[in-house]
């Protein structure tokens, strides 16, 4: 009896293993642990200030700039939060921008235009909308928080300069996106993107973002000096040039409420 008992639990035993995992859910797994260490290593910067050089060009290469700065607050157990003031020219000074990001439910953006005196509330469904005329849209503008995405490791390779990169694709978890899916390329040093592809709702090659100049900032920090974003559709761009950063400057929650849009200068 004792025989039969034994053989009877060799049998049973491999049912009660786990099933070995899928190449599916190991890329899944490998590329939510490579976005993770990502997000790690960018914690801890408190707050940010710089300011920005705005480039938009049209099909036929015809140009407009703006100037413009930039203010993030870094909030422990949620997004990010943004202020964007535009000084130049002088049909768009005054106009400032707010964004409260949030992890896991929309994000909150208002657009402040003085020549209305009036805030305007931008809605979760119109995120895909355009930045102010540029190749951005209001997503791009908002902190990339790791939960607003689910991730899948694609392959490794060397960028066009050599640079070894993680190769991920990201697909947003939340409505309104104007993406069905982000291909990334990661520098394998610091963990900061080099490039980016959007894929439209229809999946067609939308716009690439590429970043140039990284620097280090607090001996840990990466911060690029300029972004490229090419709509491969429309045959537009815009390059965003950051200048002056500037971190744990003693911003708070207060310079990032509604009525920090009007104070604004």
């Amino acid at each position: 009896m004792k025989g039969v008992t034994l053989l009877l639990l060799t049998l049973f035993v491999p049912t009660l293993l786990p099933a070995p995992a899928s190449a599916e859910d190991e890329a899944a797994t490998r590329g939510l642990a490579i976005a993770t260490e990502a997000d790690r290593r960018d914690q801890g910067w408190g707050d940010m200030q710089a300011r920005l050089t705005m480039v938009l060009r049209n099909r036929q290469g015809d140009e407009a700039t703006r100037r413009l700065r930039s203010r993030s607050l870094e909030v422990a157990g949620d997004g990010d939060k943004s202020l964007i003031i535009f000084d130049h020219p002088a049909d768009v000074k005054g106009t400032a921008f707010l964004s409260h990001t949030h992890a896991t439910r929309p994000d909150d953006q208002w657009l402040y235009l003085p020549a209305l005196k009036r805030v305007k509330r931008i809605s979760s469904s119109n995120k895909s909308g355009p930045f102010m005329g540029s190749e951005f849209a209001y997503e791009d503008i908002s902190s990339q928080e790791l939960a607003k995405y689910t991730y899948r490791f694609l392959r490794e390779e060397p960028v066009e300069d050599g640079r070894p990169t993680f190769v991920i694709e990201r697909r947003p978890t939340y409505r309104h996106s104007g993406y069905t899916r982000q291909i990334t390329w990661i520098d394998q040093q610091m963990y900061q993107p080099l490039k980016v592809e959007f894929y439209d709702r229809k999946n067609s090659l939308l716009k690439t973002l590429t970043y140039h100049g990284y620097h280090q900032y607090l001996d840990r920090y990466w911060r690029p000096e300029r972004m490229e974003m090419v709509n491969h559709q429309t045959g537009k761009s815009t390059t965003l040039i950051w200048e002056e950063y500037r971190f744990r400057t003693g911003l708070t929650a207060r310079d990032f409420d509604r009525a920090a849009l009007k104070r604004a200068r």
